[in-house]
């Protein structure tokens, strides 16, 4: 079983993830703020049937692959702090748009925005990263099944993400009207992302592989 230590890092590093802008944040806002917050959670739903996928696909022989095999886990370490210092760029560049910045869409029936959701989710590269390279690390055959372990942790993913995302589907169009006069925090916003997003990638780099 994952330990409490373990268990409390990873949740943290599950809950800067959700709250670092990307794909399906971004996409949630303005579907938000666009048709509303009835969409918006339609919408959620669909991201959460992804990150069930990513999380099966993961329980099911990722994670034990690539804890076995060093040359596998080590491109996909440094592949993922490399991605991740990507988007803190992505975040500070300039010209770069704050994810509060409304996006026009056109109006969706219930279907097609939980496929949209579920399809942003599947083909996010911010979450296929974070799969793939930073949840193995959380993953050890010495404490256990490696099913379970990853079950636990995917599952504390999941709500998280969820938590977080809910809460902005919900107050979309409060948080971008109070950016919208605020253009400062907006700038503010982009760099202490971008920051966490570098901090993070410090970190992988710096990863020691466990032994299996």
């Amino acid at each position: 079983m994952v330990s409490l230590h373990d268990w409390l890092l990873f949740a943290g590093a599950a809950l800067l993830i959700s709250l670092t802008p990307g794909p399906n944040m971004i996409y949630l806002i303005s579907r938000s703020i666009c048709q509303g917050r009835r969409a918006g959670v339609i919408s959620l739903l669909g991201v959460i049937a992804g990150f069930l996928v990513h999380m099966f696909t993961a329980a099911l022989g990722l994670t034990a692959l690539f804890m076995a095999v060093p040359l596998a886990y080590e491109l996909l370490k440094w592949a993922g702090a490399l991605y991740l210092l990507y988007l803190a760029w992505q975040a500070v560049r300039p010209g770069a748009r704050s994810p509060f910045e409304a996006r026009d869409l056109p109006q969706d029936s219930p279907r097609k925005l939980f496929v949209m959701g579920f399809l942003t989710n599947l083909l996010n590269p911010k979450i296929a990263v974070f799969y793939l390279a930073i949840f193995p690390q959380f993953v050890s055959p010495e404490h256990g099944s490696v099913f379970v372990q990853s079950l636990l942790l995917g599952l504390t993913q999941i709500v998280l993400s969820f938590s977080v995302n809910l809460g902005i589907a919900l107050s979309a169009a409060q948080l971008a009207a109070w950016f919208l006069h605020r253009p400062r925090w907006l700038v503010l916003q982009r760099y202490v992302m971008g920051g966490v997003l570098a901090a993070m990638a410090v970190r992988l780099m710096a990863e020691q592989r466990r032994a299996a």
